[in-house]
């Protein structure tokens, strides 16, 4: 692990106005990801963590502290397409859900390559850019006879591969995947996390990992930091973090996570236990 971060962010701090004033999304965020390391994020809905991530990228911007990837501030908003584009090739986002996030009239093979195209250093022709985008498919492990078909046409975990595709187009030292597991049933969670597991080894990529589920931390992330309210409440290496947790709240999260043997309670039976 090299020693200089490929980000750094310090006192990352959040604000959002309403009609009573102003809301703190994100207080005091600080924390470092290293070449070829895994970092989860784990908190509720609303506890910061996607704010956290969009800053990263540039969806939202910072109301303090500050953020710098490879040494370049992210302090504030890109203000041209050439300095969006920069970033877009160091830092890509994979979100929750991959079917309103490809655009449902393009053809696979065509979402794919329009990326390739954006992030390229050079002007492949159509039969590069088809060979390129066919060769980043296979490493998701769809083959090219999906080149040609739409997203309504593929399921839930072929839709995410795609979208992992289109983000490794760039050829970024980092990817944030924003609960990329969430909408999937437990088989297909499994498969795209040993995919994720096989594109980090292969490319020695780092992974920021947004999630609510502890369940998945453990396969992707060797740190995991847990946020409450806007705040990191609890850090450190994963596996003694899940397996001793120190904060209420980590335990609260861990407890939640169910076990060999679990089975949801019925309404009844909770009556009957009070």
């Amino acid at each position: 692990m090299s020693r200089e971060p490929i980000v750094r962010a310090l006192n990352l701090r959040k604000e959002y106005s309403s009609g009573s004033g102003k809301v703190l999304a994100v207080d005091s965020v600080s924390f470092e990801l290293h070449a070829n390391e895994s970092l989860a994020i784990v908190g509720e809905s609303g506890s910061g963590k996607t704010t956290v991530a969009k800053m990263l990228v540039g969806l939202e911007s910072l109301s303090g502290g500050a953020l710098d990837v490879l040494g370049a501030s992210r302090t504030h908003l890109p203000r041209t397409a050439a300095q969006r584009r920069r970033w877009a090739s160091q830092v890509q986002y994979v979100f929750q859900d991959p079917y309103s996030s490809l655009n449902g009239r393009s053809r696979i093979g065509a979402i794919i390559s329009a990326s390739i195209a954006l992030h390229a250093t050079d002007k492949p022709d159509a039969a590069t850019l088809r060979a390129r985008a066919t060769a980043l498919l296979d490493s998701v492990g769809l083959p090219e006879r999906f080149f040609d078909s739409f997203p309504h046409q593929m399921s839930g975990g072929q839709r995410q591969r795609v979208a992992i595709a289109r983000a490794l187009a760039a050829n970024p030292l980092v990817l944030v995947l924003d609960e990329a597991v969430a909408a999937l049933d437990v088989s297909i969670q499994a498969q795209i996390l040993n995919l994720l597991n096989d594109i980090r080894a292969q490319r020695e990529i780092s992974y920021i990992f947004i999630t609510h589920d502890l369940a998945v931390v453990r396969q992707v992330a060797e740190r995991t930091l847990v946020m409450e309210n806007g705040k990191i409440v609890d850090q450190g290496d994963t596996d003694t973090l899940l397996d001793a947790p120190s904060h209420p709240y980590t335990r609260a999260l861990r407890a939640a996570v169910p076990g060999p043997g679990w089975r949801p309670r019925r309404r009844d039976d909770l009556a009957l236990a009070k």
